[in-house]
């Protein structure tokens, strides 16, 4: 008996890829079967700084939340934003983790995101493939549509909400805003603030897949505590803004604001423009002004932590808990007052590391690793996991070896970030790392086990400092071949040195 397919007309310059989806799919099979996958809940964040839960060492902010999934698994104290090609450092840590690919080699796709999208390359169709049932709520911010990668869907947000004119240059006199008033739009834009609304799509979503027999993958991209950092009063009043401490590196004015990327100018208008993170308060910066800043950014983080304990208890009550991986990250850190800095454009840790927390059956509990690894590791753990091959493309490595044993080291032998093409440089190998500006001629070298919030720039210092920066730029000049870095730092180099 003969059998045919007919296959629907498509057009030849998309032939290749649909083929290629097609034999992934027949041939996409596992050793682990359907009823015996574990679900996955992956939960992001969107400017979470690794500084920002009570249990992992910040005796100021209310996370209870947070801290409950700390104690139930483990956390990673140095997990790294792999850098972004341009402001929006969402943007490049999305596209990465979604598509697996390290920062430059994702901006190559970036133009052509649907190509790959017809190839079945996003982390969600490979999920799907290895027999999950997908879904995403909340923020997206990756150049393609998320129609095609999840089944199924809720209030998908496109970027950040947007700041209205009152949120910019504050503290300020007679200053109107106010972060739990509703007229200024941004998270309350459509009358529910929009961490309380991905709770509500995350409840509606357990609910119904506590019925059913197929594995989950859930995608809950919060946009908090991204500004506009709002929150209910409630959560405000329980911080004291005047007693919220100043980072011990604040300083009003970052040296080298223009070379960065993060500086004012003149607009020509008789107004001002900025790097738009940093504008968010006047320079110089003032104690007030960073305490004002934290406040706010802690008020959110508590809101939104109490927003992450309702999808915890409705996971609970699915029965499913004891057979779900839960990952919890941010896309990257925020400087938040330290060292004259409101954003994350920069290379100090509070910027490029982000909270990192897993927990799931087998894992051991109240337990942190220091391996550096990058927060898109979590895209192929997530895949090995669902018993899958990681493909080939993949440039990141699984966090098993190292969520198993606290001995694992470290699957990169050093790591790498950057903002755009031309303004920022770093490395991090051992206990050291080396921060290139190639723009203002210079870098910064910091110990950070001995100086872990960066406050004494070896730099300056000679000797064998002068000797582990050349041993460290040369290490670094070798990552950025692997990385395909389009920035030639040869001469920097030569000068320097």
């Amino acid at each position: 008996m003969e059998c045919s397919i007919k296959l629907p007309l498509v057009p030849k310059h998309r032939l290749a890829s649909v083929v290629s989806l097609i034999l992934a799919i027949l041939f996409a099979t596992s050793e682990i079967p359907a009823e015996s996958k574990p679900n996955i809940l992956f939960i992001f964040t969107d400017d979470q700084s690794h500084e920002t839960i009570h249990h992992l060492g910040n005796q100021e902010i209310i996370t209870p939340h947070l801290d409950r999934l700390a104690q139930s698994g483990v956390a990673f104290t140095n997990a790294y934003n792999v850098g972004a090609w341009a402001g929006a450092v969402c943007i490049a840590s999305r596209t990465s983790i979604n598509t697996g690919r390290m920062v430059w080699n994702a901006h190559a796709i970036e133009r052509n995101l649907d190509e790959h999208v017809d190839n079945g390359e996003f982390w969600s169709q490979i999920m799907d493939r290895a027999g999950y049932e997908t879904y995403m709520s909340g923020k997206w911010h990756v150049k393609t549509s998320t129609k095609p990668l999840f089944e199924n869907q809720a209030n998908i947000r496109g970027g950040m909400p947007k700041q209205t004119p009152e949120g910019y240059f504050r503290p300020k006199e007679n200053d109107p805003w106010s972060p739990d008033d509703p007229q200024f739009g941004g998270f309350w834009k459509g009358g529910k603030h929009w961490s309380e609304v991905l709770a509500d799509d995350a409840e509606n979503f357990l609910e119904k897949a506590a019925h059913e027999d197929e594995p989950f993958f859930m995608y809950l991209a919060f946009s908090a505590p991204h500004d506009p950092r709002q929150a209910p009063r409630e959560y405000l009043d329980m911080y004291t803004q005047s007693e919220i401490a100043v980072p011990d590196s604040f300083v009003p004015e970052y040296p080298l604001k223009q070379e960065i990327g993060c500086h004012m100018m003149d607009d020509g208008k008789g107004g001002v423009r900025a790097q738009r993170d940093e504008s968010l308060s006047p320079w110089p910066r003032t104690p007030v002004g960073v305490q004002l800043h934290r406040h706010e950014y802690y008020a959110a983080i508590t809101h939104m932590d109490a927003q992450i304990g309702r999808i915890l208890d409705a996971l609970e009550k699915t029965g499913k808990a004891a057979n779900t991986y839960i990952f919890f990250t941010s896309d990257h850190g925020l400087a938040c007052g330290h060292h004259g800095l409101l954003g994350k454009q920069n290379m100090y840790e509070h910027s490029v590391k982000a909270p990192l927390i897993v927990s799931g059956p087998g894992l051991q509990k109240n337990k942190t690793r220091e391996a550096p690894v990058y927060l898109q590791d979590i895209m192929p753990t997530t895949i090995e996991l669902a018993g899958a091959a990681i493909p080939d493309y993949v440039d990141f490595h699984s966090l098993l070896p190292q969520l198993k044993s606290a001995k694992a080291p470290s699957s990169y032998g050093a790591i790498y970030n950057c903002f755009r093409p031309d303004l920022q440089r770093m490395i991090r190998s051992g206990d050291h790392k080396l921060i290139l500006y190639p723009e203002a001629k210079t870098y910064r070298l910091f110990n950070l086990k001995k100086d872990p919030t960066e406050l004494e720039d070896l730099a300056s210092l000679g000797g064998k400092h002068a000797r582990k920066a050349k041993q460290l730029f040369g290490q670094f000049l070798d990552l950025q071949v692997k990385m395909n870095d389009p920035l030639d730092l040869t001469s920097l180099y030569t000068d320097l040195h």
